[in-house]
């Protein structure tokens, strides 16, 4: 690409600057969250089978049939601490391989798309001639809701993404798989290559708010903290450098946290429907399985 072309904020050069920080996040994020996220998954499908009634050899010998979720307990404290001792190390990052396939075109294509999102808004929505701005100062020419509607935009390949590669992590989270190229042999044999997609529509309405959510709640955040940053003089650069690098953090992580408020209610259900091949007829009956056992308070289980 030509420099002309850099600082062209509508050209495609633009868009692609999300790729890298996308895909170098999202790596980070599965080595850190993997673990929680198993976590968060064994909880959503959790049997109420107690710990006690299952022999240590059907653990050990456990076909795909048997689900992992019957041999945990039911706090996340405690469920952590019986992978740990149970299955060890090596419990604690079932199924991280598919995560670990889909991390880099998933945050990639998220970030890629939002661009893509945020310049739609400005061209179409604001009319700003923006041909000379970079990507933080196109962003503060949106507004909360504008950039909102950017982040749900990302949401929809994000989920095209993710949709075969969550059925797999969720069933290798919660059953005993040999290998990652088992599971999706079965997977395939069993229900054919559609069936990789079973949930698709479940990701898809969880990502698109979720990442509305996200993206929203992440620019919300960082402008209402940089507007109460103290003024400093010219040489206090160090000074602005970290507390923008605090900003970003916090920013993150309360955008996170948005996103998990928006998305878990769809996530439980998603998850139930792609590990729960013969136990539930349709998405419908998942919900109403699910509201009639537990309540509504499971919706948000995990």
């Amino acid at each position: 690409f030509s420099p002309s072309a850099a600082n062209d904020s509508s050209s495609p050069f633009t868009a692609l600057l999300g790729l890298l920080p996308g895909a170098v996040g999202g790596v980070c994020n599965v080595f850190v969250g993997h673990p929680i996220d198993l976590v968060k998954v064994r909880m959503q499908t959790m049997a109420t089978s107690p710990l006690s009634t299952v022999p240590s050899s059907t653990l050990r010998t456990a076909p795909s049939t048997i689900s992992r979720t019957t041999l945990v307990p039911t706090s996340t404290v405690g469920m952590l601490r019986q992978i740990a001792l149970t299955e060890g190390l090596p419990g604690l990052y079932a199924g991280v391989t598919a995560p670990l396939l889909a991390v880099v075109p998933a945050f990639a294509v998220s970030f890629w798309s939002f661009e893509l999102g945020v310049q739609f808004q400005l061209q179409y929505h604001n009319g700003t001639n923006h041909s000379q701005q970079s990507s933080s100062s196109s962003h503060n020419d949106l507004t909360l809701s504008q950039i909102a509607c950017a982040g749900a935009l990302s949401g929809l390949p994000l989920a095209l993404v993710l949709a075969p590669l969550e059925r797999i992590k969720c069933l290798m989270q919660v059953r005993s798989y040999p290998s990652f190229a088992n599971c999706v042999t079965q997977v395939v044999t069993q229900g054919g290559w559609r069936s990789l997609y079973r949930g698709g529509a479940l990701t898809v309405l969880r990502d698109v708010p979720g990442n509305a959510a996200y993206f929203g709640g992440y620019h919300a955040t960082k402008r209402a903290l940089l507007q109460t940053q103290p003024q400093q003089s010219s040489s206090s650069s160090s000074y602005d450098y970290y507390y923008s690098l605090a900003v970003t953090l916090f920013a993150g992580g309360m955008a996170g946290m948005a996103n998990w408020i928006v998305a878990i209610p769809m996530d439980v259900i998603k998850s139930r429907w792609q590990t729960g091949d013969q136990q539930y007829a349709s998405v419908g009956h998942v919900v109403r399985d699910l509201l009639e056992k537990e309540g509504p308070r499971a919706l948000f289980r995990g």
